[in-house]
């Protein structure tokens, strides 16, 4: 065994030594800059120091992301197997009865913050933290329809009852109604003051309510796009919300222990009989209570519906309602707080009530004739029962889950069985099943989902010297992963850990914990081996010596200790096992944050808690140098592999670069625009990787000092990271409960083309957080366009008149043609059309228009007609008239006809030359349409036509297999009527 993992460690050496030389030879100017001390920029023959590109590779440790809920959806023809959540920019579907993942909806750079599966189960729709929305088919897990109107994150988001429009509402206080069939926005809806927190379509009336932080909740009309009513008695925030009882009963929760009911009662039109009501002035008889002018305002304002205050249930917990869900039927309420209680009401049915009601009664009759007949009256007065919030809604159970719960979704299945799913803040999934049918429904957990990540956040993370396996570590638990696969090898329980690495011939592996001790863990078994009191105080930092024979350890009660390897007996087994062994400390005068040793094991360099570093020899712990000028605390450093180099991150957001020799600062940079949590130079360079609590991870250049690239996706702040001894791979964690695996390409990075990388990201995302575009001579009201301006709505924009422009240039060119045969008096050779026609397949400037316009998203269409500039307008107009006559995408030519008649309406209306095309386009446009109309109605009456004669068919063939089933039925009783005749007989 031995001479095997000897063997293995000397491969994995001359491994290592071929990749390092092959990566030398590519960039053999690289690595002869790193040697140089001078910070020059290296030249010759025109050859530059050149860096390669890391990007991201995999996102793995996550189950469940806590900033956004958990859904059931429908996938391979089952309910209640699958669920769907976010994980960072992603989303998992997770199967729960294996416990794996079947699906990945990939992100692109802004975390998940909301997910709605859609009626038919097909698709769901996925909001993100920079306010878009993603429309992805859980068939193929692709993403075809998108939108963007919001310029914060999507809070939450519901479809209606056909699936065809889509509601969401955002933080930033806006609600938008989106059409999915025709992939575009329909309105924006202004008037809360808050973020929203739900936002409910009814089913058979066009009709919306919204709620929201401030306290309010809203209904909107949408027929006309206003709010009609406002919901004003709540005393705090509206965080949940949903319809029971066929939508006839609201249900709201707030910041309190009340979930208030609102019976809903919606009024018949206005008879059509008599002519309205005058509001009547008021004059000196009148009181000044206004009662009459109130009284008019209610009968104006409730004339679509009204919606009163029916009572309240009261729930166990005392905090605010984080989410208040139903099942499809809304025949169970479940709705919790902060803590880990889920509790559960029943909505009993019309039957249901009936009956409790009519025992109800018959108790209160028995009662009364007691009464009666105790005081000697004759005739008991009669019993009136009056129907109670609490005779409808109806305390199911409490469901206690291992965490605290972030959200909860439920669903009920055949046999009256109700399956809950809840989403815990620790990176858990768990599922739960009880039969609503029992007196008393116990709660049965079906599964949990936790080998996939930690319960904590990782603290620490370690290569194995092949490269293969990651270590991570945690508040509980340690994992080894592999590398290529991301599957968990290993699970080991453990104590809070700071620090770890893997013990030379990754056989073992060790922890520094936060109650000082050194715990050593057996990979093969996967046991604890040791757990050693190194310290009194939190183990920050574990160092392997250069000649991996022993560890240096740094902790706050003020001690650097050094420790050898040793293999002991132990009594239970008789092979040797790993232990270290205490030699010599260095007592110093502050809490001790970071250790390190110098590649060449001559020096040791030590942060202290004083803001200093202080480097000491390895030999005799004799004072060497003294690095001063960070403001805070030193949290890391590392030493160069050359020795002269030594760099450190501060909680002062700077990174500074020293030299080794005489300790003298060669450059402070600020790094983040936080604290500096890691650091670590690139094994064989002078290139080095950063960490911060900005979430972001940064590669820098000691040689030059220069920023070379941000690997940015982290949604959380970022604790640490680990480069593989190779260099090709980086590992690193977050508070978002992920681990992200990076990897270097053989991609060059010019740094010029970073720089404008990052000025364009600065504006795009500036440009989001600008104004919803207003449409000339509207004033700002409820209701506005659904869309933002952004950067691909501009350059559509640019592109359609860039074809515009090519349009006239070619019209140009044939009237100079046209003149110049007339002049010449004969044919001349017609000019070269523009190459962009060409390569189009010679097409005409005019239908070059239109396939610009077709390859406009949907949903930014109407952004980018209101961004293009007026002058361009009436020449579209026309070219609208030809596309129109020649019956060319006659729906789309319409939709930006009607949207460029309404935004520029006077101005085409006061422009005489206008009013001959726009006649034109009149007449043409209204024939047109009722062309559509018909062909339209025709298809739609032969579908009708084949459908029903389907139905008929399988009518009859169901029929007939029933008559079939019925026959062999009686057969076979009557046989089984013949064997006991015999039997008998």
């Amino acid at each position: 065994m031995i001479e095997q993992t000897l063997l293995r460690f000397e491969l994995g050496l001359t491994e290592q030594r071929s990749r390092n030389y092959s990566s030398s030879r590519l960039n053999a100017n690289c690595r002869f800059s790193e040697v140089s001390v001078s910070p020059v920029r290296l030249q010759v023959m025109g050859l530059t120091k050149q860096y390669l590109r890391y990007v991201s590779s995999a996102v793995f440790g996550v189950i469940g992301s806590q900033k956004a809920n958990i859904a059931y959806v429908n996938l391979r023809g089952e309910r209640g197997r699958y669920v769907a959540v976010a994980a960072c920019e992603h989303v998992f579907i997770w199967d729960v009865r294996k416990g794996e993942k079947v699906l990945i909806l990939q992100g692109q750079k802004h975390e998940v913050t909301f997910l709605c599966p859609s009626p038919d189960g097909v698709h769901i729709a996925v909001g993100y933290e920079d306010g878009a929305v993603r429309i992805f088919s859980l068939m193929n897990g692709e993403s075809n329809v998108s939108f963007n109107g919001h310029k914060s994150a999507v809070s939450v988001m519901n479809y209606d009852g056909l699936g065809a429009r889509l509601v969401t509402g955002s933080k930033d206080t806006d609600v938008i109604v989106w059409d999915i069939i025709n992939e575009c926005g329909l309105y924006r809806l202004k008037g809360h003051k808050d973020f929203i927190s739900q936002a409910l379509f009814l089913t058979d009336k066009n009709l919306l309510v919204t709620s929201s932080k401030d306290s309010f909740v809203k209904w909107w009309d949408l027929d006309t796009q206003h709010c009609f009513k406002t919901i004003v008695g709540h005393r705090s925030e509206v965080w949940g919300m949903v319809l029971l009882n066929q939508e006839n009963r609201l249900l709201t929760g707030s910041a309190d222990s009340e979930l208030r009911a609102w019976d809903i009662d919606y009024l018949q039109e206005e008879k059509a009989a008599g002519e309205p009501k005058v509001k009547k002035g008021k004059t000196l008889l009148d009181d000044d209570d206004d009662g009459d002018e109130e009284e008019g305002d209610e009968s104006i304002e409730e004339r679509i519906l009204s919606c009163k205050k029916s009572g309240s249930v009261l729930r166990e917990a005392r905090d605010r309602v984080v989410s208040l869900t139903t099942d499809a039927k809304a025949r169970v309420i479940a709705c919790h707080g902060n803590d880990s209680v889920l509790e559960l009401f029943t909505v009993l049915t019309e039957g249901e009530v009936r009956r409790k009601m009519t025992k109800k009664t018959k108790k209160a009759k028995k009662m009364a004739a007691k009464r009666a007949q105790d005081t000697g009256e004759e005739e008991p007065e009669e019993p009136v029962v009056e129907k109670m919030l609490k005779d409808e809604i109806v305390r199911l159970t409490n469901l206690r889950a291992s965490a605290k719960i972030r959200w909860v979704d439920c669903m009920t299945c055949a046999g009256n069985e109700l399956k809950v799913a809840l989403l815990l803040q620790n990176n858990t999934i768990e599922t739960y099943t009880l039969k609503m049918a029992d007196k008393a429904p116990a709660a049965n957990k079906t599964a949990r989902l936790t080998l996939g990540g930690h319960r904590t956040d990782a603290r620490t993370l370690a290569f194995s010297s092949d490269n293969l396996a990651v270590l991570s570590a945690s508040g509980d638990t340690v994992k080894v992963w592999n590398r290529a696969t991301l599957q968990v090898i290993r699970t080991m329980a453990c104590e809070y850990a700071l620090c770890s690495l893997f013990v030379p011939g990754d056989r073992q592996i060790i922890l520094g914990t936060k109650s000082g001790k050194l715990q050593i863990f057996e990979l093969a078994s996967g046991s604890l081996l040791e757990t050693v009191e190194a310290h009194d105080g939190a183990l920050w930092s574990l160092c392997l010596a250069p000649d991996q024979r022993g560890i240096m350890t740094g902790s706050a009660d003020k001690t650097v200790k050094f420790w050898e390897f040793e293999l002991i007996k132990d009594n239970e087994s008789v092979q040797k096992r790993l232990t270290v062994k205490h030699t010599r400390t260095l007592q110093l005068e502050e809490d001790v944050l970071c250790v390190k040793f110098s590649p060449d094991h001559r020096l040791l360099a030590v942060s202290l808690l004083d803001c200093t570093v202080k480097v000491f020899y390895t030999d005799t712990l004799k004072f060497f140098l003294s690095l001063y000028g960070h403001k805070l605390p030193v949290l890391c450093l590392d030493i160069s592999h050359d020795n002269t180099l030594i760099a450190t991150g501060s909680a002062d957001r700077n990174v500074k670069i020293w030299g080794l020799d005489f300790g003298d600062c060669h450059r402070s940079m600020f790094a983040h625009d936080d604290s500096v949590m890691f650091l670590q130079f690139v094994p064989k360079t002078h290139l080095f990787f950063t960490a911060g609590k900005d979430k972001k991870i940064k590669q820098w250049d000691a040689d030059k000092f220069e920023h070379i690239q941000t690997l940015e996706g982290h949604h959380r702040e970022v604790w640490c990271l680990a480069i593989s001894p190779s260099g090709d791979h980086i590992v690193s964690s977050s508070h978002d409960k992920s681990l992200r695996l990076w990897e270097r390409t053989r991609e060059p990075i010019i740094l010029e083309e970073e720089r404008e990388m990052e000025r364009e990201a600065e504006f795009e995302e500036s440009m989001a957080k600008g104004d919803v575009p207003v449409v000339p001579g509207e004033t700002p009201g409820e209701a506005a366009p659904a869309g933002k301006k952004t950067v691909e709505t501009v350059k559509a924009a640019e592109r359609i008149m860039e074809a515009l422009e090519l349009y006239k240039d070619e019209l140009r060119k044939k009237e100079e043609h046209k003149y110049a045969c007339m002049h010449a008096g004969k044919e001349l050779p017609p000019p070269k059309p523009n190459p962009i026609l060409v390569a189009f397949g010679n097409i005409t400037p005019a239908r070059y228009i239109l396939d610009v316009i077709k390859k406009v998203r949907s949903s930014e269409l109407e952004i980018s007609l209101l961004v293009l500039p007026f002058p361009y307008v009436p020449e579209l107009l026309q070219l609208f008239n030809g596309y129109i006559q020649q019956g060319l995408e006659v729906e789309l030519v319409c939709r930006c006809l009607f949207f460029l008649l309404k935004i520029h309406f006077g101005q085409i209306s006061s422009n005489q030359m206008m009013l001959s095309v726009i006649d034109e386009l009149r007449s043409n446009t209204l024939s047109k349409v009722r062309g559509i109309r018909d062909m339209m109605g025709f298809n739609s009456a032969a579908l009708q036509f084949l459908q029903r004669e389907i139905e008929s068919k399988e009518d009859v063939t169901f029929f007939a297999e029933a008559t079939g089933r019925l026959k062999e039925k009686k057969r076979r009783r009557r046989k089984r009527e013949r064997v006991v005749l015999t039997l008998t007989a």
